[in-house]
């Protein structure tokens, strides 16, 4: 089984996928990830890789699609997460997956709504000194500013501020929304309202890919 994992920052997507990796027993890939192996291992994709990122320019769809391919080898099935992120990155994924006889199976988009990712990003705090972080909604320091591991100031970053964030959302929901109709029309998305206990969330998750909580 292939799945997709979709959520915007915040919505605990990550989470989820640590889930399902110990539940159903699939292998995450994470385009991050797989990028920053490839560079260390010195892979020719992973040569190409490096290239475009010393340029400071995206990598290009199909050598994210190349990693993709050259992981899923010998693999039963995987997460992806991070990929595809738009419209042409999905249906270029769906192709190179054909010409090996497979596809994405399912896809779950974890949903949640703009004030409440906003309201939870904005949460986050981290220590100037050894960079520990925090979140006031769900971790909070002991001692309000104060880091509990290392007496640091606690500040916010840049993109967590809730400006930056609104703008953030923006653009993902923006470069998403087509990809989602995309899966929808070919009944392989399912919605997981993505507000509420983990626990419950979970369960909702497992059950959108046939599997008991």
């Amino acid at each position: 089984m292939n799945l997709v994992l979709l959520g915007p920052p915040g919505s605990g997507k990550g989470t989820q996928a640590e889930h399902l990796v110990q539940k159903v027993g699939l292998a995450h890939l994470a385009s991050g990830d797989l990028l920053r192996s490839a560079v260390a291992a010195g892979t020719e994709l992973g040569r190409k890789t490096e290239s475009y990122m010393k340029q400071g320019v995206l990598v290009p769809d199909e050598v994210v699609i190349g990693l993709i391919l050259e992981a899923l080898e010998g693999k039963s099935g995987v997460i992806l997460d991070g990929f595809p992120r738009t419209l042409e990155q999905a249906q270029a994924l769906e192709q190179a997956l054909g010409q090996r006889s497979q596809t994405i199976d399912r896809v779950l988009y974890i949903s949640v709504a703009k004030d409440e990712l906003i309201k939870r990003l904005s949460s986050r705090w981290t220590c100037k000194q050894c960079q520990a972080p925090y979140n006031l909604q769900g971790a909070p320091p002991r001692q309000e500013g104060k880091c509990d591991r290392c007496g640091g100031e606690l500040y916010q970053r840049a993109d967590d501020q809730p400006h930056t964030i609104r703008k953030r959302i923006e653009v993902y929901l923006t470069q998403t929304v087509p990809l989602i109709d995309y899966y929808r029309r070919s009944n392989r998305l399912t919605e997981v309202d993505g507000v509420g206990e983990v626990a419950q969330i979970t369960r909702a998750v497992l059950q959108a890919v046939g599997v008991e909580g």
